[in-house]
C-alpha cells in the first residue's frame, strides 16, 4: 500500500494540465468545489496517484457536470447536499477508511449521464465479471441498448474526449430539441425516464415525442437491471449507488 502523502506528491500532477485543456475546451463544463480531505480518502482508497486524470480529479474537485449536466463525472463534493452530485466514494460503495480487502468489483463507476448511462473502468478481469474490452478500458452501459460496451480508451484518453466534443455525436440519436433546458433543472440525484422506454423499438421511432419524467438516478438504474435481466436475459452488475 501505498501512503496518501506518496501519492499526492508527484513531480507531474495530472490537474494543472487538466485545467489548461478545460479552459480550452469548447464543451460547457462546471467543475464543482471539492472537499480536500474526502479526495485524500478517496485517493487511498483507490491507490491511484494524482499524476493520473482519475487521481487529480477526486483530489481536486466536486465532480464535473458537462453539457449542462448531461454527463455527471464523480469527484469529492464538499458538503453532504441531498441534492448535489453524489461523490465517486459514495457511487461506488468506498469505505469511510481504507480498507485493503475492499473491492472495485468489475470496475469502477467514473460518470453516469442523464439518461441512465453509466461509464466504467474496468476492473483487472472483465471476462469473469462477463464484461467486453480490457483491463483499465472505459465501457459504456447503453440505458437503450440494455448492455456494456467498451470504447477502446483508458480513463485519461475518453477524459480528453469528452473535451473534444465526442459527446455530442456519441449522444446525438438520444438527443431531441430543448433537450439542454430539460437537462438543466435537474439536480445532481436525478435522470430522465422515457415512456416508451429507451429500449423499445417505439421510443427509438419517435423519441422527441416520449413522456419524459425525472426521476431519482437510483430509481434509473433499477429499473434500467431489471430490464435487463427481464428482455436481455444477462445481468449488468454494479451500475453505481446513486
Amino acid at each position: 500500500m501505498r501512503e496518501v502523502d506518496e501519492l499526492i506528491n508527484v513531480d507531474d500532477p495530472a490537474w494543472p494540465l487538466l485545467l489548461q485543456e478545460l479552459s480550452g475546451t469548447g464543451v460547457p463544463v462546471e467543475v464543482l468545489p471539492g472537499d480536500p480531505e474526502q479526495g485524500r480518502v478517496s485517493l487511498l482508497q483507490l491507490q491511484v496517484s494524482a499524476r493520473s486524470n482519475l487521481g487529480g480529479i477526486v483530489l481536486n474537485c466536486g465532480g464535473m457536470l458537462v453539457d449542462s449536466g448531461w454527463l455527471r463525472i464523480f469527484g469529492s463534493p464538499s458538503g453532504a447536499d441531498a441534492e448535489g452530485l453524489p461523490g465517486l466514494a459514495e457511487i461506488n460503495a468506498m469505505p469511510a477508511t481504507f480498507d485493503p480487502a475492499w473491492p472495485s468489483g468489475a470496475g469502477l463507476v467514473v460518470a453516469h449521464d442523464v439518461l441512465g448511462g453509466v461509464f466504467t473502468l474496468n476492473g483487472g478481469n472483465p471476462r469473469q465479471a462477463g464484461r467486453p474490452g480490457e483491463p483499465g478500458e472505459i465501457l459504456y452501459f447503453a440505458p437503450d441498448a440494455l448492455g456494456w460496451q467498451a470504447l477502446g480508451a483508458g480513463h485519461s484518453a475518453w477524459l480528453s474526449w469528452i473535451l473534444s466534443g465526442g459527446l455530442q455525436e456519441f449522444s446525438e440519436d438520444l438527443r431531441w430539441d430543448g433537450w439542454r433546458d430539460e437537462v438543466s433543472v435537474l439536480n445532481g440525484r436525478q435522470g430522465l425516464s422515457f415512456f416508451p422506454p429507451l429500449w423499445s423499438a417505439e421510443a427509438r421511432q419517435a423519441l422527441p415525442t416520449a413522456s419524459r419524467r425525472a426521476v431519482p438516478m437510483a430509481e434509473l438504474l433499477s429499473l434500467s437491471r431489471t430490464s435487463s435481466l427481464q428482455f436481455g436475459g444477462a445481468d449488468p452488475g454494479f451500475l453505481g449507488v446513486a
